[in-house]
């Protein structure tokens, strides 16, 4: 009797930074893939130029992470088998390109997967801000004494404080979600999100002026477009009512840095930021040593143990794959221009 024969798992290969690689090698969830694909989980690309010839022109999906190579035309031409881009990660900005999608070559993102920590950084930063605890800390080191704290923080707390969220993305509505449990009011801003999808979210729909004066708690989560360049500029920042904290964990470019360097050296405001512009603050940055900000270098994402989870989740993509099946979590060029 005869038995049908499987197909013949993916030809896969892997595209990203010989640092990734190295983290990825050592992570038990990256057993997997040679379960789902075949694939030399050694062989590592990370520039198409000086790639294999026969190598890529076998390759049918391209597993990448932080670091890949960009697909160029160029690239392209020498996989003319591509089928799939899976990606570890979450933005895709940086290696896919329009070429991709005119191949009609199908990607996916573990996205989903990053906003996971980026929502439970924001969320403790929320917590934290309305509690003051930057602040509190800074003056406990300074006094080394006890502190009246009635007197110094009794206008502060976490009950029914206003927090804006701005950008309904993957972490802007995990955010939301991970408030409705606390007695805070929420307010979110997104052009693309109706009033009834606001509400069915648990918040408040507003203006973005509205959410800069009205919210103890900004948070942003807007992604990088020309039109939210600098979208809290000097205007905005000072609609934002005093003590006010500014939270923003998306891209650096969407708050002008000089103006809001200007707020915080006043004192008037408050700064959690996990982003800047740039990325890397000059050494002389005031912004490193003012008490009222937080300044942390792009940690909220996924770090150490947490790759594990994007790659379980690229690696299912690729199984699903495999089994003839759509992605559980595409990227498509519409999309992209919304997307971090």
């Amino acid at each position: 009797m005869n038995h049908p024969t499987a197909p013949p798992l993916p030809r896969t290969l892997l595209a990203m930074s010989a640092q990734i690689h190295g983290m990825l090698r050592t992570d038990p969830a990256f057993d997997r893939l040679t379960e789902v694909a075949t694939v030399d989980p050694d062989l590592l690309v990370t520039d198409f130029d000086s790639a294999e010839a026969a190598v890529l022109a076998g390759t049918e999906v391209l597993f990448t992470h932080w670091g890949a190579p960009r697909l160029t035309e160029d690239a392209l031409r020498r996989m003319p088998g591509l089928r799939a881009v899976v990606h570890a990660a979450g933005s895709v900005k940086a290696h896919v390109t329009d070429a991709v999608w005119q191949r009609g070559i199908t990607v996916s993102s573990a996205a989903a997967a990053n906003a996971l920590p980026v929502a439970e950084f924001t969320l403790a930063a929320i917590l934290f801000a309305n509690k003051r605890v930057l602040d509190v800390a800074h003056t406990y080191r300074t006094e080394r004494a006890p502190i009246d704290l009635l007197t110094f923080y009794g206008g502060y707390g976490n009950h029914r404080r206003t927090v804006g969220v701005v950008g309904a993305s993957r972490v802007g509505r995990r955010v939301i979600e991970l408030l409705r449990p606390f007695d805070l009011d929420v307010l979110v801003h997104d052009p693309f999100l109706a009033p009834k999808d606001a509400e069915a979210l648990g918040a408040e729909p507003a203006g973005l002026d509205d959410l800069a004066r009205r919210s103890h708690v900004v948070s942003v989560h807007a992604p990088e477009l020309p039109e939210t360049r600098h979208m809290f500029d000097d205007r905005r920042l000072a609609l934002m009512r005093d003590g006010a904290t500014l939270v923003n964990t998306a891209r650096g470019s969407l708050v002008d840095t000089g103006a809001l360097t200007r707020e915080l050296v006043s004192g008037r405001l408050h700064a959690v930021l996990d982003v800047t512009d740039p990325d890397v603050l000059p050494p002389d940055s005031p912004l490193h040593d003012l008490p009222n900000v937080l300044l942390t270098p792009h940690i909220a994402g996924s770090l150490g143990n947490e790759l594990g989870r994007m790659t379980a989740w690229a690696i299912d993509e690729v199984d699903r794959y495999a089994r003839g099946l759509p992605f559980a979590h595409p990227v498509g060029p519409d999309e992209l221009s919304r997307l971090a």
